[in-house]
């Protein structure tokens, strides 16, 4: 059965159940600088699927992270269109954007730390993720669904940084959200630690959670089930498409 959601365009609740979770046409970033307009992504279009994982893939400085930041209404788009469930994001107010990125939306760090709460617990880590988007509490099963069974009591510190990470996945699934946002979450992690933080990345989507990673690394882009290839701000090709 959907899920039916407070909706901050109508005030309505709306089915979540739409063909593509973001639908990109044209878009265009620019920031200001000192010297001027300077544009970070330029004439973009392409889909998010609801289900599945769409991978941004590009060198630096192909405006991966920038897109990131406009999925999860962190920056607004200087041109063309943006949707959120069929929905224009450009729309919506600042108190909108925040209820949507509060309870739909969850972002993950490539830098583990940034993720926690470093003076509470793996528990507390969790408990608060779920409080952030209205909810009571985590699902206690969830450190055995990210494989740290027994850590509750775990002060962050004592957590390798791969298990850090796949912690900061597990919060993510805490919010219940419908998009997970991942900005390059394996960069700082050694092979047989980002291995296992993929594991987690493709369990999310079994629990019908959509995720968008921006990254260079050849085993995340090898999980996706669109793949977003970018170069100096504009899209070169979108693989996967009827995947």
């Amino acid at each position: 059965m959907a899920e039916h959601l407070f909706d901050p365009f109508t005030d309505v609740t709306v089915d979540d159940t739409p063909a593509a979770l973001y639908e990109l046409r044209g878009a265009h970033v620019e920031y200001r600088t000192p010297t001027g307009a300077v544009p970070a992504v330029e004439d973009v279009s392409f889909d998010v699927p609801a289900s599945g994982v769409t991978v941004l893939a590009g060198p630096s400085g192909s405006g991966k992270s920038t897109l990131l930041r406009v999925l999860g209404l962190i920056d607004r788009h200087t041109a063309g269109s943006v949707a959120w469930q069929g929905r224009d994001i450009g729309r919506l107010s600042h108190r909108a954007r925040r209820a949507v990125r509060r309870s739909r939306i969850a972002v993950v760090f490539q830098s583990p730390p940034e993720n926690l709460i470093g003076h509470l617990t793996v528990a507390g880590n969790l408990r608060a993720a779920a409080q952030s988007a209205g909810l009571t509490g985590a699902d206690p099963g969830i450190l055995d669904w990210l494989g740290i069974p027994g850590t509750g009591d775990w002060r962050i510190g004592a957590l390798s940084g791969g298990q850090q990470q796949r912690l900061a996945f597990g919060c993510a699934l805490a919010r219940k959200p419908a998009v997970v946002l991942a900005d390059e979450p394996t960069s700082q992690l050694d092979a047989a630690s980002a291995a296992l933080v993929l594991d987690v990345l493709t369990r999310l989507t079994e629990e019908g959670v959509a995720v968008v990673a921006a990254s260079h690394d050849d085993e995340l882009v090898a999980r996706g089930d669109r793949v977003v290839r970018l170069r100096e701000g504009r899209v070169e090709r979108v693989e996967g498409v009827d995947r």
